[in-house]
């Protein structure tokens, strides 16, 4: 017996597109989504060139309108060099992502004013990549101007402590985590050697264990869906990310299986949250179908993202998606 789900939104991916297709397109990211159970993506702007001004966003709308075979929202990325023009991309943009630490790409920001001004000027949502003091520093200005702040990929114990606090005394914020930093920590990122390398970096089980332990405070669970070619994964400078768009939904389902969340809480974290919190519209007659019971591996084998691995190969899950139906036409089927 299948169960019917709404149709999945993963809040934080890389489709690498422009400028990086040989890791990952439009249709292979798209196709891999709904693979996963996802029919909407918010897709992230470090790209090359990045999406920062009219010509790179409009270029990226009418790429995405031609190649994918989902719905796909984007971000736009801030910079000094387009701070006094960012709020005009505001009604085609699904957010303002600002990079206060480093990562893959272009567009980190370690000038406070230009982090200051941005937030300022933007009219709506300002996602951020900030670990450490960074953090503390976001959450500051965004209170100091009223602004709503979504943090991702949330990694350490005392920053879901932090946003915790910040919620409890009335902060617009709101916040996810990954399936990676839910299920694997420094141990596993030493015997995965490169292919464990990511941004926020695995933490330690005291880490990984206060996520699961906060799990209420988070608004949404994202795969920050990174791929990167295993040359590169391997190569002398491996760049950091993981692929996880094929393998959020099984891992949460197992751990519906091992009541460590409800069904119910996996459709708030995977489908209301991100609604809410970026107000996106319903999807209409769009749903998957998933089989709760259905037991298998993770491998790298079968998958339709480009870059063809995932740091949870060999991994056993309990629950599988069968099909799904994006706007009234079934796209796949298991």
């Amino acid at each position: 017996m299948l169960t019917r789900l709404p149709g999945l939104i993963d809040a934080h991916v890389h489709l690498r597109t422009p400028g990086q297709t040989h890791k990952e397109d439009l249709l292979t990211g798209t196709t891999a989504a709904l693979a996963g159970g996802f029919t909407c993506l918010l897709d992230m702007p470090n790209t090359s060139p990045p999406i920062v001004d009219e010509a790179t966003l409009t270029a990226k709308l009418a790429d995405i309108q031609h190649n994918a075979r989902c719905d796909v929202y984007q971000f736009v990325g801030g910079s000094a060099e387009h701070t006094a023009h960012v709020a005009t991309l505001a009604e085609r943009a699904i957010g303002l992502k600002l990079y206060l630490g480093p990562t893959h790409g272009p567009l980190l920001i370690e000038n406070p004013v230009v982090m200051l001004e941005l937030m300022r000027r933007w009219p709506g949502v300002v996602a951020v990549h900030a670990e450490g003091w960074e953090l503390a520093a976001a959450i500051g200005m965004a209170r100091l101007l009223d602004r709503p702040l979504h943090v991702c990929h949330v990694a350490r114990s005392w920053e879901i402590a932090l946003i915790r606090h910040a919620k409890e005394q009335g902060a617009k914020i709101t916040c996810e985590v990954t399936p990676h930093h839910l299920w694997l920590t420094d141990a596993d990122a030493r015997a995965l050697g490169p292919f464990g390398y990511m941004k926020p970096e695995l933490g330690s089980a005291a880490d990984r264990d206060a996520l699961w332990a906060n799990l209420n405070v988070f608004d949404c669970i994202a795969s920050d869906h990174a791929p990167h070619t295993q040359a590169e994964k391997q190569s002398e400078n491996p760049p950091p990310g993981v692929p996880g768009l094929e393998t959020t939904l099984p891992l949460l389902l197992t751990a519906v299986h091992e009541n460590r969340l409800s069904l119910d809480r996996l459709v708030e974290l995977l489908y209301d949250g991100p609604r809410r919190i970026y107000g996106l519209p319903e999807q209409p007659e769009t749903w998957i179908e998933v089989d709760l019971k259905h037991r298998h591996i993770l491998s790298n084998e079968g998958l339709h993202t480009k870059c063809g691995w995932t740091p949870f190969a060999g991994m056993p899950v309990i629950g599988q998606v069968r099909s799904v139906t994006w706007r009234g036409t079934l796209t796949a089927m298991s």
